[in-house]
């Protein structure tokens, strides 16, 4: 599978104008790079986040669903919607939509863990389920930003057999050490690729510091990307998750009765 990560650069609270950088951004990528599957990152639509949420939002995700399930059936392209914030009767979300090659719909994740030292939590409802769902026959998962620090996620994904973990991100500058860190560990700890979609810019007083990448299971990467807007793309071959769990079976030698997660 070749994938184009999006590292975009938005505008905070600019709903319109980001919508319309994005899909710009996408049909440039699909004619110049070719990949299966886009990604974007998280609240590419707003930035992370505003602090008035109500005209910033996507009643149910309506608009997200709209634009970009026609654009992937228009460019028979997998598109990794990153996450926007939807508006439901329960409060407001971080939501993830991933739509495949025929427009469909074929997952929908809320941020389970939300950033609390930026106050995330005051204005979010946190999700309660995991996700994952297939792109062209590949079993995938995705969460955003802050759950890279929380193994736990990753592992259960990996545990109900993910190949490929999604995980856009608004991961501010000063902390990029942690993010390229947890990023290469999620990927070798759980023998699968991963595609980390950051976003660039300022949004208030956070400026974001790019460095998506797409990693292998043996931690190597297979694109990355700097500190600028750019797209950059890297191809996965999953032959490879046979072959590492084939000489170092971590699945094989856990002995998770000894666990206590709780």
């Amino acid at each position: 599978m070749k994938i184009s990560c999006i590292q975009m650069d938005m505008r905070l609270g600019e709903v319109d104008f980001n919508f319309s950088r994005a899909e710009k951004l996408i049909r440039a990528a699909v004619e110049q790079d070719g990949p299966d599957t886009v990604v974007l990152p998280e609240l590419w639509s707003t930035g992370f986040f505003p602090k008035e949420l109500a005209p910033c939002a996507d009643q149910a995700g309506e608009r997200t669903q709209s634009v970009f399930s026609a654009l992937a059936k228009e460019l028979d392209v997998n598109i990794v919607c990153g996450s926007v914030v939807t508006k439901r009767a329960e409060g407001f979300f971080n939501t993830a939509y991933v739509f495949e090659r025929t427009g469909a719909v074929v997952a929908e994740y809320d941020k389970t863990h939300l950033f609390t030292p930026s106050g995330e939590h005051e204005y979010f409802q946190a999700g309660s389920h995991i996700c994952q769902f297939a792109l062209d026959g590949k079993k995938c998962g995705i969460i955003i930003c802050y759950d890279l620090r929380f193994p736990e996620l990753a592992r259960t994904l990996a545990l109900e057999g993910i190949e490929l973990l999604f995980v856009p991100a608004q991961w501010p500058e000063k902390r990029t050490m942690h993010l390229m860190t947890l990023a290469r560990a999620r990927a070798v700890e759980n023998q699968i690729f991963l595609a980390l979609c950051n976003s660039v810019g300022t949004a208030g007083e956070t400026h974001c510091g790019g460095h998506s990448a797409i990693i292998d299971p043996w931690g190597e990467y297979l694109a990355r990307a700097w500190d600028g807007e750019e797209t950059i793309t890297g191809e996965a071959d999953f032959a490879v998750i046979d072959s590492i769990r084939g000489s170092i079976n971590v699945f094989r030698d856990r002995r998770p009765g000894l666990y206590q997660i709780h």
